[in-house]
């Protein structure tokens, strides 16, 4: 009978513990999302697709090529500077051979080299111009949309591949102001997902010094019309997570003082 009159205290202290606990992790968890910084490929100048090496969901290397457009005024373009440097080329070896002979003149000499040097940055330029028509990834990651086909005409600027390097996928959550002084830069969070892996981890990369108001891709009543501060961490394991996935994040526990 003592025994059984002993356990219920113990099996009280050890409930209002586990409440406790319970009720420390739900004020340290918050609702977010993944969220990720793609990289846009296009062109500098306008043109047609002519090939398209990637298809959405491919995994690429950095350099590997992505996309051509056609050529034909830039190669054109190169073309003509280059006989125009032959001409400047020509011109100047005459001017520094009047020169040497004292037929000629300093000042034909200096246009000549200057003419010269004109020539060949245009030929640069134009070779720059030619090169950049068939363009390479600038980083390793996975394509993530095409947004132009072989056959359609692409604006300067305008993206024709979008990719995502795994580094640049982020874990974004919000928390009231009160948590703040809870939260440092470099923190380590669990990130909790409906069929992701257990053990997902990430560690806090910014903390937004400005309030706003709750976005509505937090769903939950309680924290509607608060201030609350934008936090971002960086997952361990970004390859687990999916852009858009809505994902719950705890953090650490508080450091004993």
């Amino acid at each position: 009978m003592s025994g059984r009159r002993r356990a219920g205290p113990i099996l009280l202290a050890a409930m209002a513990l586990a409440l406790a606990a319970c009720g420390d992790t739900n004020q340290r968890t918050f609702q977010g999302w993944i969220e990720a910084d793609l990289v846009f490929v296009g062109p500098d100048e306008a043109g047609r697709v002519e090939t398209l090496s990637v298809r959405e969901g491919d995994t690429v290397a950095a350099g590997a090529p992505l996309f051509t457009l056609d050529a034909d005024l830039q190669q054109a373009d190169v073309a003509q500077t280059r006989a125009t440097l032959t001409n400047a080329r020509q011109t100047f070896e005459r001017a520094e051979q009047l020169l040497k002979s004292r037929t000629g003149t300093q000042k034909a000499y200096d246009d000549a080299q200057q003419s010269l040097r004109e020539a060949e940055a245009r030929l640069n330029s134009a070779e720059t111009r030619l090169a950049r028509r068939r363009v390479a990834s600038p980083a390793a990651g996975v394509v993530q949309q095409v947004y132009y086909r072989p056959g359609e005409i692409v604006p300067a600027g305008r993206p024709v591949v979008a990719l995502l390097p795994p580094g640049n996928i982020k874990v974004r959550f919000f928390v009231p102001e009160a948590m703040l002084p809870k939260i440092a830069f470099g923190d380590a969070v669990e990130v909790h997902c409906d069929g992701c892996a257990g053990g997902l981890a990430a560690r806090v990369s910014f903390i937004a010094r400005a309030a706003e108001f709750t976005p509505p891709v937090i769903y939950s009543l309680e924290e509607r019309s608060k201030l609350v501060f934008l936090i971002e961490a960086r997952p361990e394991r970004p390859e687990s997570l999916r852009v858009g996935q809505p994902v719950s994040v705890v953090l650490a526990p508080a450091k004993a003082p």
